[in-house]
């Protein structure tokens, strides 16, 4: 009896070890994924603030929280189950998708800068002023442009783990979704309340504090408007490297090749090689972001649904 019971002791602890290394395995693949993703990350906290920018202080906190969750909806319940059917059974359809994806980018980048340019922005008052529907619309577009983004970020992952099982993906995948929404929007929640934080500070408390308080509650608007022209130029570079790579994947290979010259042209450069021809890609990406985004943004305008939708824009502006 004894000697049943330690060896069914055994056979736990063998398989708690065998679980362990599976988790470990999880972690690690989910690490790398990760890594791999970290630039559309950043693109991704640097969009999502500008969405907050201009709203009432009490609205910021529930509204970020509302766009994690639907990031989170976006991920867990469309990203992850679409991605993991398509690469089981259909690899192929991943880049059109991706690049339908970097079109929608490519064309809310654009026509942010067009807007600004026009003298119109989508926050000009806080749209807490304005009724829960603004709210509610804000809301619905951010989590529009962060399906974009995390699709991007979970296929990126998915490409890192493709030739784990089936099973191991879900899992890592799973641990690259909750992961990266909770950095993202716990960055978010950071940047869009350090003013008030420094408004605390300024109230007490030692001169250094009130100095530190002082120049936060001054500056905050600086970085939130900085942060905003980052999320539109990170819109256009990530929505035209998708496309970028998508249409060399497509076997349409002179776009990228004349890109990949452009970096081997300065990769050699002493000490500042790699960081160039970084610049270079990024560069010629966001070049790609503003032609595509703008001829989708001329089409759009002229089409008789596309003449309503920025009729609507305007009074929308105007009424702002």
């Amino acid at each position: 009896m004894s000697a049943g019971l330690l060896g069914l002791l055994d056979d736990v602890a063998a398989i708690a070890k065998l679980a362990a290394a599976s988790l470990d395995d999880v972690g690690a693949a989910a690490g790398r994924a990760t890594a791999k993703a970290a630039g559309v990350v950043v693109d991704d906290t640097a969009v999502t603030p500008q969405y907050v920018h201009g709203v009432a202080a009490d609205r910021e906190l529930p509204i970020v929280k509302k766009i994690a969750v639907g990031s989170i909806r976006n991920k867990v319940l469309i990203i992850l189950p679409v991605a993991l059917i398509l690469s089981q059974w259909a690899p192929w359809l991943l880049t059109p998708i991706l690049m339908l994806g970097g079109t929608y980018l490519a064309f809310e980048g654009a026509e942010k800068i067009w807007g600004r340019l026009r003298g119109h922005s989508n926050h000009d008052a806080p749209a807490a002023t304005v009724g829960p529907e603004a709210e509610k619309t804000l809301v619905a577009g951010a989590v529009r442009t962060d399906l974009i983004l995390s699709a991007e970020i979970m296929v990126i992952a998915l490409n890192e783990v493709a030739d784990e099982g089936f099973w191991s993906r879900l899992a890592i995948l799973l641990v690259v979704a909750l992961a990266i929404t909770v950095i993202v929007y716990g960055v978010v929640a950071l940047i869009v309340k350090m003013d008030d934080v420094g408004l605390a500070l300024a109230r007490g408390g030692t001169a250094f504090r009130q100095r530190v308080g002082r120049g936060l509650v001054s500056g905050m608007p600086k970085v939130l408007a900085v942060i905003s022209v980052v999320g539109t130029v990170a819109m256009l570079w990530v929505g035209g490297h998708i496309l970028l790579v998508g249409v060399d994947e497509l076997g349409w290979h002179g776009l990228y090749d004349v890109v990949h010259h452009l970096e081997e042209g300065v990769a050699h450069v002493p000490g500042v090689g790699g960081f160039l021809a970084w610049l270079v890609n990024t560069l010629c990406s966001a070049l790609v972001g503003v032609v595509v985004g703008a001829v989708v943004l001329a089409v759009v305008h002229v089409l008789p649904f596309g003449k309503k939708h920025g009729k609507e824009h305007d009074e929308a502006a105007a009424a702002h």
